[in-house]
């Protein structure tokens, strides 16, 4: 499974970005494998509008089958969830600690955004 995580650096280590659609970086890692792959996501880091959008189309194509990010909005989550993307708000701390969280159920997919569009 590719589980993608919103972060603020390029490593395992680096603190989750609690912003999707504005994330600094999206690591994907195959909880299979184990392989990593780090996307930059500097296109939509001062997008006027759209971010979400650019960003969940961004994930899609990465073939992630969850992303886990601080906080996802209605029409970033409108886009994962039409591409059977599951999305878990609320993660906070390492993207480390986030994937643990999330693969010791404490950290499960959301039913709903949890913020307004245009949420900063």
């Amino acid at each position: 499974m590719i589980i993608v995580v919103s972060a603020s650096g390029k490593t395992l280590d680096a603190q989750v970005d609690p912003r999707f659609g504005r994330a600094a970086f999206f690591i994907a890692v195959d909880s299979e494998s184990g392989a990593i792959q780090v996307h930059e996501n500097s296109q939509n880091l001062n997008a006027a509008q759209g971010a979400g959008i650019q960003a969940a189309e961004t994930i899609s194509r990465l073939g992630a089958e969850v992303v886990i990010t601080g906080h996802c909005g209605p029409k970033a989550f409108r886009v994962l969830n039409a591409a059977g993307i599951k999305v878990a708000v609320g993660a906070e701390g390492t993207v480390r600690s986030a994937l643990e969280a999330f693969h010791a159920g404490k950290l499960t997919p959301s039913d709903s955004p949890d913020v307004a569009g245009h949420w900063a």
